[in-house]
């Protein structure tokens, strides 16, 4: 497996496995499953898996070339998406969803998919550069 796929996949599940976590010790509760698969929440997997892989291309093709430049770049658009497109439609689904909740419409209940607050993907980014360094060490 290429080096760089194994960073982000191992980003994405370190990622996922603290949300899961995270949730554990808020609910004091072990059986919310589905913060493995679930988007939004601490930390942030999108931005830990771009930020590993951005990470690795950097350590092995270094910091100056123009795949590690495209890869900041990419990293930046995911985050700024997570942040301020995707939590913004996540916001608007919630209070689509009560609104079809208080009139008690005919309308199915759509599902929700929540964005990230910064916190969030700032944590989701630095675990990914943890990740993404490991990684790169481990197959050096």
């Amino acid at each position: 497996m290429s080096v760089y796929l194994l960073a982000a996949l191992a980003a994405w599940f370190v990622a996922q496995g603290g949300k899961y976590i995270v949730r554990a010790m808020r609910t004091r509760s072990a059986a919310d499953w589905r913060q493995l698969y679930l988007s939004g929440g601490m930390p942030s997997a999108h931005s830990a898996a771009i930020v590993a892989v951005t990470t690795v291309i950097g350590c092995k093709d270094g910091v100056e070339s123009g795949l590690f430049g495209l890869a900041v770049l990419m990293s930046l658009i995911v985050m700024y998406d997570a942040v301020m497109v995707r939590r913004s439609s996540g916001r608007q689904g919630e209070a689509l969803v009560a609104l079809i909740t208080e009139v008690k419409s005919a309308l199915r209940v759509p599902g929700v998919a929540k964005g990230h607050e910064p916190l969030e993907v700032v944590v989701g980014a630095l675990l990914g550069a943890m990740v993404g360094y490991i990684v790169f060490l481990a197959t050096i």
